[in-house]
């Protein structure tokens, strides 16, 4: 049987023609490889070069390295973080003639380390907890899809520090299933795998000594099922919100923010009967709510106050008709976000008097009319608007603040 390469892209082929398939996998010469961490594996598997590309190659039967060839097609049109599918090749033999295991080749994810790695480093145990954090948001994702992954573990998945958020990226779909939806079965039955691979990967790190000593392997493997449970049901749970009932939609956000995870993207469906609501999570790192306001806006402000500020910006873009995420005829998000500077932000901020401001930063000040918003709408049970929260806050707030800031007179 001659040498076959089956790829969606033509120019694939012609990159792939170059390697030795002849020679077994494992014996491929130095020359070819490209020295990147791995995970273990039950395959052979190679990080190469082709031509300006960095590929992994995985020795493993024909069926299922077509079958998994298909399924990461599939996760790629679903929007799945995973790693690229780029051929399938059969047809292969040695020099000898005897024949050789196919091989299935993706695209190396440029800047990324498999999870087994990122342990077997001096992690600080905050940072393995984001880790955790962003394979529990992977695994959501995947579950929403209608994927089971069915061994998910530390070797299985790769993490990338993404725009200054913790992304996970799925590397192997071997023993995967798509399905239209999950019942509450698989997707508990795919949960409680991860846990079992996750907890033995970290008691065979713990035994090498590779493990920070403040981690328990049993625990950790255990906490990403509480993550997910949490973040499951905060963003599957339907929502309809009544009109002008936005604070309700706020207070969702605060409770992902709770669990520790941020809104990467909200959608708001307007209906006869109220809005339907629903959020894509992400982990982000220290500072990113600080470098993303300031892009946007030129606020340059705290990380706590831009992620209050961002939220506010979000909650009103979505309310702006000529604003779609996704579409690309829609505004920018960089024109609407200088229209609410100067629409939203600037107004409010000098509706209160110059002389209550006092040396009040103008984020911190627009930060603590919006939770004063926030507090009031709560109370009354529906969205009193910015205008109201203003008028309170100069008229009952304000004046207690400087009381107690200005000193004692005399005696």
């Amino acid at each position: 049987m001659a040498l076959q390469i089956s790829a969606t892209n033509p120019e694939h082929p012609a990159l792939l023609l170059e390697l030795p398939w002849d020679t077994p996998l494992e014996e491929w010469p130095e020359e070819y490889l490209v020295p990147l961490p791995r995970g273990i594996s039950r395959h052979v598997v190679r990080y190469a070069r082709a031509g300006d590309e960095v590929i992994a190659v995985k020795e493993l039967a024909e069926r299922p390295a077509l079958r998994e060839y298909e399924l990461l097609r599939d996760l790629d049109r679903l929007s799945i973080p995973a790693v690229d599918p780029l051929a399938v090749v059969t047809g292969r033999t040695d020099r000898a003639g005897a024949p050789l295991e196919p091989v299935l080749v993706t695209r190396h994810l440029g800047g990324s380390m498999p999870y087994r790695s990122m342990f077997e480093t001096t992690l600080r145990p905050a940072t393995m907890h984001r880790l955790m954090d962003a394979l529990a948001v992977l695994l959501v994702r995947l579950h929403l899809a209608g994927f089971a992954w069915g061994d998910c573990s530390l070797s299985n998945t790769l993490f990338r520090r993404d725009a200054g958020a913790y992304a996970a990226y799925l590397v192997d779909a071997e023993t995967g299933e798509l399905h239209p939806r999950l019942s509450t079965g698989q997707r508990e039955y795919d949960l409680d795998l991860a846990r079992v691979n996750i907890s033995g990967e970290l008691l065979d790190l713990e035994a090498s000594g590779a493990l920070h000593p403040s981690v328990d392997p049993v625990e950790f493997g255990t906490e990403i099922c509480d993550r997910y449970g949490g973040l499951w049901e905060e963003l599957t749970r339907t929502s309809v919100y009544p009109a002008g009932k936005y604070h309700y939609i706020e207070r969702r956000i605060r409770r992902l923010n709770d669990l520790g995870f941020d809104v990467a993207e909200m959608q708001i469906e307007h209906a006869s009967n109220g809005s339907t609501v629903t959020f894509v999570p992400k982990v982000v790192d220290a500072g990113h709510h600080q470098r993303q306001l300031l892009r946007l806006t030129g606020l340059d402000t705290e990380e706590n106050q831009a992620r209050r500020l961002l939220t506010d910006l979000e909650s009103w873009m979505a309310t702006q008709d000529d604003y779609a995420p996704g579409d690309p005829l829609a505004a920018r998000p960089e024109v609407l976000a200088h229209r609410w500077v100067r629409e939203v932000f600037r107004p409010t901020v000098r509706a209160v008097p110059r002389e209550l401001r006092a040396t009040m930063d103008p984020a911190e000040l627009y930060h603590q009319l919006l939770e004063h918003r926030w507090y009031l709408s709560e109370r009354a049970q529906h969205d009193i608007g910015l205008d109201t929260a203003v008028a309170d806050y100069v008229r009952n707030i304000l004046p207690k603040a400087r009381a107690t800031l200005e000193p004692a007179p005399p005696e």
